[in-house]
């Protein structure tokens, strides 16, 4: 039996959150073209009959700007310290020596695997040669794997290759929960999720959601949840003419909500004001920062 703690890095957008999908066959994090959308440490548990693998996914690593950055990162710093194997995420169309940087200064002291991902939007053989060749030859690096996360390719023999790295000994958790955080936490994150996918420039930046309420009855589940925005003309954006795009965010969210739960949901949306909350420790810690 091998088990072990398997933790993603990288720059925001490199692929980690569709990694994370990808490997576990589940959708266990949000994923946006937009940067900077995980926010959190999620942990998800990979249970086979030979082997236990705890992946994270961290936040994509940034110079913090608010109070919320500094908790993002802290959650980076948290993982590099319980890892057993480290997967380092480059995307292809990415300055390599700029992910080197970043790389270098994580001091690693596991193993590492270089996950070069978005093979798929590369025609030319010798970009992705070079990139090989030039991660190769970084002290931290044990060794490369070449994949699209989007399309799946190459996730399998990455699997493979982070079996190699596993110690053996006992599984870490028991059962088949594919996480350690609950499940009013995954609500909230695919509510945050249709934030990115309707509402553009700043404004997914400036939110958050809090689930108020999950009460489970015998036909369906109750979820409650407030928005949190930072100024009032938000509010009004989230909310839209007549409440047509918080109506529009909650169909959406429903259908996966639904689907994630295996269950039908009674969903209210809240928009609440909370000016500076990012910089806000009292506001942080109530929305689980």
């Amino acid at each position: 039996m091998k088990a072990g703690f398997v933790n993603i890095f990288g720059k925001p957008n490199a692929g980690k959150s569709t990694l994370l999908n990808a490997l576990m066959g589940e959708k266990m994090a949000i994923v946006s073209h937009k940067v900077q959308t995980t926010r959190h440490r999620i942990k998800a548990i990979l249970n086979e009959k030979d082997f236990q693998i705890i992946f994270s996914d961290t936040p994509g690593i940034i110079e913090p700007k608010y109070k919320l950055h500094e908790k993002m990162m802290q959650a980076v710093k948290g993982s590099l310290e319980d890892a057993d194997l480290a997967l380092l995420m480059f995307d292809i169309k990415e300055n390599p020596e700029e992910t080197n940087e970043i790389f270098e200064k994580l001091h690693l002291k596991v193993p590492a695997i270089i996950v070069i991902n978005k093979s798929d939007v590369v025609k030319d053989e010798k970009i992705i040669s070079s990139v090989k060749e030039y991660f190769q030859e970084k002290k931290y690096c044990k060794e490369v794997v070449v994949i699209s996360a989007l399309k799946k390719t190459g996730v399998d023999e990455l699997l493979k290759k982070i079996l190699n790295y596993l110690p053996e000994g006992m599984p870490f958790f028991e059962g088949d929960d594919l996480s350690d955080l609950p499940t009013k936490f995954f609500v909230s994150e695919l509510i945050r999720e249709k934030i990115f996918e309707l509402f553009q420039e700043e404004l997914p930046y400036h939110s958050a959601v809090l689930v108020r309420e999950f009460k489970e009855k015998t036909t369906l589940i109750k979820i409650s949840a407030d928005i949190i925005v930072q100024r009032e003309t938000q509010k009004g954006i989230i909310i839209g003419e007549g409440g047509s795009m918080i109506k529009k965010l909650g169909t959406l969210a429903r259908k996966d909500i639904e689907e994630f739960l295996g269950s039908k949901v009674f969903l209210e949306l809240f928009v609440k004001v909370r000016t500076k909350w990012r910089d806000n420790e009292i506001f942080l810690r109530e929305y689980g920062y």
